[in-house]
C-alpha cells in the first residue's frame, strides 16, 4: 500500500517525528498492557536493507523499544524483524554488555492472537504483544469524547489510547472511519500540545493501514493547525535546504574551474571562510 511510510526523508515524516519526540517523553506503555520504563526519546528513523520500524525508543533505564504495527502473524514477518532488529543493534550497541532491545508488535483488530515465542531453532523471538482486538474501540472513544466535551484535560494513557484506537477495528475501511472520527475529536481538544501529539500520533500509527487518498483527505483537514503550519515550515526548510546544497555544488564546480573567489560570493551569498572550506579536497557535497 502506498503510505506515507515509504516517504523516509519528506519534510513531512521530519516534522511528525519532531512534534512526537517532544511529546512522548515521560510516557510509557502501560495502558499498552507493557510494562517497561518511561520513555526517554523517540529516535530518529535509521535506513534499514527492508523499509522502516514503525518507532524506536530510548527508554529511561538505558534499554531501547522497537515499537511494529501488524496485522498477520506470519513467520516471514517475525524474520523480517529479527533484520531489523540485527540492524539496530548495529547501530545502537555499544558492545559493554548492556545493551537490551525490546520488540513491541501491535497487532491491530485483524489479528486475535498470535504465538508467543517465534522459534527459528538458532534463534528465539520473544516479543512483547499487543492486541488491539481486544479493545472496544468504540466504547474507548465515547469515554474520551465525553471527558472532552466536560473539559477534562486527557490523561497521557488516554492520548496513547487515542494512537491506537483506529487501529483496533479490523479490516481497512473500519480503520479509515475510526481514523476520521478520530481525527474529527482531536480536533475539539482544548490543550494545543495534547491535539497536536494526537493528530501526529494517529497519522503515524495508522500510516501503513490506510491508502494514499485517505492519508491526504486527513491531511487537509489537519492543514488549518499548528501541525499544518509544522508541515508549511518543514517544506520551506527543506526546500531551502535543497537549494543550498545545489549553490554549494555549483560554486565547488567554479573553485575547480578557477573562478575568482570574490565574484562566487557575490553570486552566492558564501563567506570567504565557507568558500575556502568548500575547496577543501576533503569536503564533498
Amino acid at each position: 500500500m502506498d503510505t506515507m511510510s515509504k516517504e523516509k526523508n519528506s519534510p513531512d515524516r521530519d516534522a511528525l517525528h519532531k512534534v512526537l519526540a517532544q511529546a512522548y517523553k515521560g510516557k510509557n506503555f502501560a495502558v499498552l498492557g507493557i510494562k517497561l520504563p518511561p520513555i526517554r526519546e523517540l529516535l530518529p528513523a535509521i535506513p534499514l536493507r527492508d523499509g522502516s520500524v514503525d518507532g524506536l525508543f530510548l527508554l529511561e533505564d538505558g534499554t531501547y523499544a522497537v515499537v511494529e504495527y501488524a496485522s498477520g502473524c506470519h513467520k516471514t514477518d517475525m524474520v523480517k524483524y529479527t533484520e531489523h532488529l540485527a540492524e539496530i543493534m548495529e547501530r545502537y550497541d555499544k558492545e559493554d554488555g548492556r545493551f537490551n532491545l525490546h520488540l513491541i508488535i501491535i497487532y491491530t483488530g485483524d489479528v486475535e492472537k498470535a504465538e508467543p515465542v517465534f522459534d527459528f531453532g538458532c534463534l528465539t523471538l520473544h516479543p512483547e504483544q499487543v492486541f488491539l482486538s481486544r479493545m472496544d474501540g468504540n466504547a474507548e472513544l465515547e469515554s474520551i469524547r465525553q471527558k472532552i466535551h466536560f473539559g477534562i484535560v486527557l490523561t497521557d494513557d488516554e492520548l496513547m489510547k487515542l494512537m491506537v484506537l483506529p487501529l483496533s477495528v479490523p479490516g481497512t475501511e473500519g480503520k479509515q472511519r475510526m481514523l476520521e472520527r478520530i481525527v474529527d475529536l482531536a480536533e475539539q481538544i482544548p490543550d494545543e500540545g495534547q491535539r497536536i501529539f494526537t493528530l501526529s500520533g494517529v497519522i503515524v500509527a495508522s500510516d501503513k493501514f490506510i491508502n494514499r487518498e485517505y492519508l491526504d483527505q486527513i491531511r487537509r483537514r489537519i492543514s488549518m493547525t499548528q501541525l499544518g503550519q509544522l508541515y508549511e515550515k518543514e517544506k520551506i526548510e527543506y526546500a531551502n535546504q535543497k537549494v543550498r546544497e545545489n549553490d554549494l555544488k555549483r560554486a565547488k564546480f567554479l573553485l575547480n574551474e578557477g573562478i575568482d573567489i570574490v565574484k562566487i560570493m557575490k553570486t552566492y551569498g558564501f563567506t570567504e571562510e565557507e568558500l575556502l572550506h568548500l575547496q577543501d579536497e576533503n569536503v564533498t557535497v
